[in-house]
């Protein structure tokens, strides 16, 4: 039998616990994983492009358990009626093969991917941030603004969108939740004063959502758009004025803002500078910029925090996901129903 936590369970869950405890908990998982990321199975994700979006897996194993996750995103969807991003996920036991945990997984994802951006800020971004413009207000906004509130203190946002009902969708979750949040009228203005910017938009197509003119010395960019081959939001010059951190560079030169660049484009891995290897911020004018693709090692964290978090409780049940006949050998008598003639 396999545990398994369901979509009410896990908004059960993040109820219970509260959104960012939850993320909070999740950075220790995170950095936890980071740090032996060399112990880890790692592979680019295995990625179906179409017309209307992308549908990928995303695997690893740290040989002592297995992982991987189905996400999809389209960005059309919610002119549709669907969501850009669903998600789901299993942990399996490496040593027999067998599935041990399935969750789903587009909260959790919203949750991983902001604990994911907020742990990296804490390392990189310069001391004592205060106010982080927001470019960008769909589905993983809110999380982003509670993350770096969890991690940094972060309670100032300057948001533009396009789209002004989901600058006031974002204001009517997050008021009341004690943010003091400006409506920026363009990109711009939204940068102004701010100490670290987060890009996320959905669009698939090449984009200068932030060009390197607006970005003054010391900020720090999150760019945490929905990623593909063809789809980046920075301005290139942006970029080579930067220092830049990435997750696993195979995957980030696919399909994050990097992709513009020439294949030998300097970044740091992350886990270095969790690890000591490699250096994060080096001066309080420099501009850092996290290329955040999203990496499987950080869904492998995810899981195993939900799983222990809800592990003993009536937020996980049950599935009967592998025949398991009495005889190993013998799979054939879960369905052999004929009797002797006679």
């Amino acid at each position: 039998m396999t545990e398994f936590v369901d979509v009410k369970n896990m908004t059960r869950w993040i109820q219970r616990d509260g959104v960012e405890p939850i993320m909070a908990s999740m950075v220790e998982y995170l950095e936890a994983d980071f740090a032996r990321w060399e112990a880890f199975d790692k592979v680019a994700r295995v990625a179906s492009h179409t017309p209307f979006g992308v549908i990928e897996l995303m695997p690893t194993s740290d040989t002592k358990e297995y992982a991987f996750k189905y996400v999809n995103g389209h960005p059309f969807n919610p002119a549709r009626g669907f969501q850009t991003v669903t998600a789901f996920g299993m942990l399996a036991d490496v040593d027999n093969g067998y599935p041990t945990f399935l969750a789903e997984m587009t909260l959790l994802t919203a949750l991983r991917t902001a604990a994911t951006s907020a742990m990296v800020a804490r390392r990189v971004a310069r001391p004592g941030a205060q106010v982080m413009a927001m470019i960008g207000a769909g589905s993983q906004a809110e999380f982003q603004a509670l993350a770096f509130r969890a991690l940094m203190g972060i309670d100032q946002l300057r948001v533009y969108d396009v789209d002004p009902a989901a600058v006031e969708k974002l204001r009517r979750n997050l008021q009341p939740l004690g943010f003091d949040i400006q409506e920026a009228g363009s990109t711009s203005e939204s940068v102004v004063g701010a100490d670290i910017v987060t890009t996320c938009t959905a669009d698939k197509a090449r984009a200068t959502i932030l060009s390197s003119e607006q970005v003054p010395a010391g900020v720090h960019i999150n760019a945490v758009g929905g990623d593909c081959p063809g789809k980046t939001e920075l301005d290139p010059e942006l970029l080579r004025r930067a220092k830049v951190f990435v997750e696993f560079p195979e995957q980030t030169r696919v399909e994050g803002e990097i992709q513009q660049m020439a294949p030998d484009f300097p970044v740091t891995e992350f886990w270095k500078v969790l690890t000591g290897a490699e250096e994060g911020r080096t001066s309080a004018e420099q501009i850092t910029i996290f290329d955040s693709v999203g990496f499987a090692i950080a869904d492998f964290s995810a899981l195993r925090c939900a799983r222990d978090a809800t592990a003993g409780t009536d937020l996980q049940t049950y599935i009967d996901l592998v025949a398991d006949p009495e005889d190993p050998k013998d799979l054939f008598s879960l369905v052999n129903t004929l009797k002797p003639v006679g």
